[in-house]
């Protein structure tokens, strides 16, 4: 593909952007990673490239969505989810390592939480030098509003594929998941 194909055609006399055949309206900051290669292309770069974009068009709308509907970001939400299914909380190296980001970034989130009264910090009793999040009941009822309207929202995303081309998308991920972690073992 050349660039001058990704330059956008005036719309023809009358003609709205609905009737414009095959145009569809890329979510906010998503480039389609797969139009960077040729139809000779490696399969399994195209397959990346495809997992890629889909994952960014699904993380951009939830963004969205999560700003829109709970003034939140998806960060905000991540962390919560961790110390939802972790009632007793969880040190904040545990929250970085489960989040694969830095310490600084959990600390940055966890004290925007602990201000808004969604989440608490306490001194691990075993090491004082640790320090535990919990989840307060604030932040319990808050985190399941979102969670119940993310479920919906994941739900609707994938509304393009049947039960079963999920359930097989799923399985093949799956062996694909389990390749990567036999091949890539230290």
């Amino acid at each position: 593909m050349t660039k001058s194909s990704n330059i956008k055609k005036p719309a023809a006399a009358g003609e709205t952007k609905a009737q414009r055949k095959g145009v569809a309206k890329p979510a906010e900051n998503v480039v389609d990673l797969e139009m960077s290669t040729g139809a000779d292309s490696h399969m399994g770069l195209r397959l990346w490239l495809r997992m890629l974009t889909t994952t960014n068009l699904v993380q951009a709308e939830l963004r969205k969505r999560l700003r829109n509907e709970f003034d939140t970001t998806l960060p905000r939400f991540d962390l919560m989810a961790q110390l939802e299914r972790h009632p007793e909380g969880l040190k904040m190296t545990e929250l970085s390592r489960r989040l694969m980001v830095t310490g600084g970034n959990i600390t940055g989130i966890t004290d925007q939480l602990e201000k808004e009264g969604l989440v608490s910090r306490d001194t691990d009793p075993n090491d004082r030098r640790s320090i535990s999040v919990c989840l307060t009941p604030v932040g319990r009822k808050a985190f399941d509003k979102m969670a119940a309207a993310h479920e919906q929202w994941v739900v609707e995303l994938f509304g393009g594929l049947s039960l079963e081309e999920k359930s097989r998308t799923h399985q093949r991920l799956g062996k694909l998941k389990q390749h990567l972690l036999d091949s890539l073992k230290d």
